[in-house]
């Protein structure tokens, strides 16, 4: 009963074969390639794989790639799943306007965070933030329920909005220093300090709105760089995500 997570961001593709449709199944395999490759996994990373008995996706990159992802999940013989958010899944309750125009890689990483929660006994708050080509910021109530969140640019489009908005300003990729001596530093260490500054405020709202401290939970695949300068304690989650996909199809088969 071998089980396919996929999670396609704006810039890579990342698998994950586990050995059961659970939470806590064994990992068989695993991998990543940029959304570039997508053509090749069949003949490569996915060639000499088991047969997965069933898939679930999660997928933001649009209708082209997802059409590209499904042409090489045809070596095997399973049915395409891919998640679309809802207004609740798996404990967690969608406090989005509309609830299905919530980004699925946050919905998926929200229920993720819920269940890690819960196993560990009393739920409490939580912040869930998600470090990639794009970073977000989402608030979970004790019970739950997704109060909201940030979307703002990742580091990498950060530095290329100011090297093409601004003359003068291509330098080499520095590092996030507390007082910057040079422009490449500087660079770096305003759109440091400007994801951190936003998770912090975030965390503090979280904690005001709740009156109590909640858990913060990071993922992705650039939160090592994140996770070295917020001031506060983030629990280092690498597949968050796939997290989510466990427990969002343990939960269809319970059906």
């Amino acid at each position: 009963m071998t089980f396919l997570a996929i999670d396609i961001g704006n810039t890579r593709l990342k698998w994950a074969l586990y050995s059961a449709p659970m939470p806590g199944a064994g990992l068989v395999d695993h991998g990543a390639v940029f959304l570039e490759a997508i053509d090749d996994l069949a003949e490569t990373a996915w060639r000499k794989l088991p047969s997965p008995a069933s898939m679930l996706g999660s997928i933001v990159a649009g209708e082209g790639i997802r059409r590209r992802a499904e042409a090489q999940l045809e070596i095997w013989d399973i049915e395409p799943r891919w998640v679309v958010s809802s207004a609740s899944a798996c404990g967690v309750t969608n406090g989005y306007d509309h609830p299905n125009r919530l980004g699925v890689d946050r919905w998926v990483a929200l229920i993720g965070a819920r269940q890690r929660l819960l196993e560990r006994g009393t739920p409490k708050p939580a912040l869930v933030i998600m470090v990639g080509t794009a970073v977000t910021v989402d608030a979970l109530d004790a019970s739950g329920r997704f109060l909201g969140g940030l979307i703002l640019p990742g580091f990498g489009l950060m530095l290329r909005a100011l090297e093409m908005g601004t003359a003068g300003l291509k330098a080499p990729t520095g590092e996030a220093v507390e007082f910057p001596t040079n422009t490449s530093d500087a660079l770096m260490s305003g759109g440091s300090d400007a994801i951190a500054g936003a998770v912090e405020r975030m965390h503090r709202k979280l904690q005001q709105r709740t009156g109590e401290e909640p858990v913060l939970f990071m993922s992705g695949g650039a939160a090592v760089k994140l996770a070295s300068i917020t001031e506060l304690h983030a629990e280092m989650v690498e597949h968050l995500i796939f997290d989510g996909l466990l427990h969002l199809q343990s939960k269809r088969l319970a059906l």
